[in-house]
């Protein structure tokens, strides 16, 4: 059994350590563990244990390979030495040259010694051979311990504690056998073991070189350490229960169960303590870390709680509670710019907000200052004479007020946390300052865009209401230009009963339309739009045609048939426009003519007029531009606004232009079903 046990013991550090070889081999070279000499040191390792686990320790080839193994071994601390700049102890050489001599002589003398065996002088041998290993041994480990003085690593420390591993369990095995005079197998599978431990710290070195460092988080410590609690609270409960069983008596069961129910109320009253946990956190964070903060799992959460939705909780609040739940902090309350002062904003579990926020002063000494004040040291009269001045009476008559952290964003004060006094109170360390100051200029930067999306976002609506605004200008402009050309024509045709009878017709229209134009200044009126609907397009231009007659020649022309589905509104406003453009480039007489048709399922209607044109460029550069306008007295409006409103509808405006021949605005709009089905 015990010899399954050595082969086992050394079969699987042997397959370990090939692993590792092969690895050792693939790795790039750099200025950490050697790639040559840690990879040599590893499949000699393997073929060692191998050698052992296959003809057994005695074998003269094993001890030859033990011997060459020591010496890849030295040779790997050798070259450690050597190596990133490293400064090793004067006479460190000699030192191992000499050990390295040593090795070599004992390795020979074990040879010799089997070569002798059953001999008088073969004894004498092997004792010697022992000896100058345990020599071997005991430099090995005064050189690891030299070694990993001169070279301060995470990677060469734990390459230290592995060969130091190696080197202890073959002491004691050398020593043992020197004593005793035979190699024992019980100290031959710890030395498996020892060899298997050690190949696991290597790969942690390794891997630790690679920049992928194995470490336990905060977490697993946390919860390991409640693993422990609980199982030394089962053993107590095991040992109470046993010795009130031994000495109750009659009596022993029922002090056995108050016992337990008095142990487990007590066990969960203190786990349901938020105190106790900060307690426990903050004791593992002292003890087994470096700093107190898992700084990468503390800023996954912080950023987490910044961005959930408004749904969840205003901006305001989830700012106050990232930041406090940083320090543990139970409650929070944010202070807002309110002109030169702070006012009160969101409370997060505050109970009793005060009516008043921070003057002026503490502004001023926030935003010089970027400091974080702690008002504990502030009660006791201590600190700064302008802090303590600056900070408000109520803040610090509230005993629940730990810590205010100012929020300051590119040099100014967006605001500031007070944080509420975590469940275990203490004083603020360096820590708490830098980790507060990061997160109080993360906050901020939020806070500010959030308030530069609501100025935008007021800005827009001024936008919208100006372009609204600035629509409606340009067609009050035409209803004027139209009611100014009836006023004028009428002190030539006011005897005229047709001419009163279209005067009437263009007053009302004009009348109506100006009714519509004040209804889409309300706010409410951008989401209003009328339903699509069949229009005949010959007799809607017939209409507009009529409308327009009484003060310039307009004509009509085009398949009765054709019917379009589009918004009657619009559409008025949209062909409107371009009729009042036309009559306004024709000169007087110049008849202006509107043509309907259709093709493709599509409608079109077009204003042609004969006036003076454009050029190309100004057509692709300048037409569809709002506030360009080739009119002295024009508002530019007119032509984009009749491609929005096409565009509204489904439909687009293409335009045919040539200077002093005239212009010709096409509306094509999507054709009614009615007259696709007639198609």
């Amino acid at each position: 059994m015990t010899d399954a046990f050595v082969l086992w013991s050394h079969a699987l550090p042997a397959l370990l350590f090939a692993a590792l070889a092969l690895w050792a081999v693939r790795r790039a070279d750099d200025d950490g563990l050697p790639r040559w000499p840690l990879a040599t040191m590893l499949a000699v390792t393997a073929v060692w244990a191998l050698a052992i686990a296959g003809i057994g320790p005695s074998d003269p080839a094993t001890r030859l390979i033990d011997g060459i193994r020591n010496l890849a071994m030295f040779a790997l601390m050798a070259a450690l030495l050597r190596r990133g700049g490293a400064t090793a102890p004067a006479g460190i050489a000699p030192i191992y040259g000499v050990v390295a001599v040593v090795v070599v002589s004992g390795t020979i003398l074990q040879l010799v010694a089997a070569a002798l065996a059953g001999q008088a002088d073969g004894a004498e041998v092997a004792t010697a051979a022992m000896l100058l290993r345990v020599m071997v041994d005991v430099a090995a480990l005064m050189l690891v311990h030299n070694l990993h003085g001169a070279r301060r690593r995470g990677d060469v420390a734990l390459l230290c504690a592995a060969l130091g591993c190696i080197w202890g369990a073959d002491l004691g095995l050398a020593t043992t056998a020197y004593l005793t005079g035979e190699w024992l197998p019980a100290l031959q599978v710890v030395r498996g073991a020892a060899t298997a431990l050690a190949g696991g710290m290597i790969a942690a070195a390794m891997q630790r070189r690679d920049r992928r460092p194995v470490a336990v988080s905060r977490t697993v410590a946390y919860q390991s350490l409640s693993l422990v609690a609980i199982g030394g609270y089962l053993t107590l409960l095991a040992l109470v229960t046993s010795g009130l069983s031994a000495i109750g008596g009659a009596n022993a069961r029922l002090y056995q169960t108050a016992f337990v129910f008095g142990s487990a109320a007590a066990a969960l009253t203190l786990a349901s303590s938020p105190w106790l946990r900060a307690w426990a956190k903050v004791k593992i964070a002292k003890h087994l870390y470096r700093h107190r903060y898992d700084y990468r799992a503390e800023w996954l959460r912080f950023t987490a709680t910044l961005a959930k939705s408004a749904a969840d909780a205003p901006l305001a609040t989830r700012v106050v509670k990232a930041v406090a739940d940083l320090t543990t902090s139970p409650a929070g309350l944010l202070l807002v710019r309110d002109g030169p002062a702070l006012g009160v904003g969101a409370a997060w579990n505050w109970p009793d907000p005060p009516a008043t926020g921070a003057p002026a002063a503490l502004v001023e000494h926030l935003a010089a200052s970027e400091r974080i004040v702690e008002l504990d040291p502030l009660r006791a009269g201590h600190g700064d004479a302008t802090e303590r001045d600056a900070v408000p009476a109520w803040m610090l008559a509230d005993a629940a007020g730990w810590a205010l952290v100012p929020l300051i964003h590119d040099r100014d004060l967006v605001g500031a946390i007070l944080l509420a006094r975590p469940p275990l109170d203490r004083a603020l360390d360096w820590e708490d300052f830098d980790l507060l100051k990061v997160a109080g200029r993360q906050v901020a930067s939020y806070l500010a865009e959030a308030h530069a999306q609501e100025a935008l976002a007021e800005g827009q609506r001024f936008d919208e209401f100006n372009r609204r605004f600035a629509f409606i200008v340009h067609d009050i402009k035409n209803l004027v230009s139209g009611i100014s050309l009836v006023a004028r024509n009428a002190e030539r045709h006011a005897d005229n009963p047709d001419f009163r009878a279209d005067m009437i017709a263009t007053l009302q229209d004009s009348a109506a339309k100006m009714n519509a134009l004040l209804a889409r200044l309300s706010a409410g009126d951008r989401a209003r739009a009328e339903a699509s609907v069949p229009v005949p397009l010959v007799a809607f231009a017939e209409r507009l045609a009529g409308m327009r007659r009484a003060t310039h020649p307009v004509s009509v022309a085009g398949d009765a048939g054709i019917i379009a589905q589009a918004d009657p509104v619009r559409l008025e406003q949209l062909v409107g426009h371009l009729l009042t453009n036309a009559i306004e480039a024709s000169a007087a007489g110049a008849p202006v003519t509107i043509e309907v048709s259709g093709n493709d399922g599509q409608a079109v209607i077009a204003v042609r007029d004969r006036g003076c044109g454009m050029t190309p460029a100004f057509v692709r550069d300048q037409l569809f531009r709002p506030f360009v306008s080739s009119k002295p007295a024009g508002f530019g409006i007119g032509a984009f606004e009749a491609r929005q409103l096409a565009e509204s509808m489904g439909g687009r405006i293409d335009v045919e232009s040539r200077e002093n021949e005239g212009s010709m605005f096409r509306v094509t709009l999507p054709a009614a079903p009615a007259f696709e089905a007639a198609a």
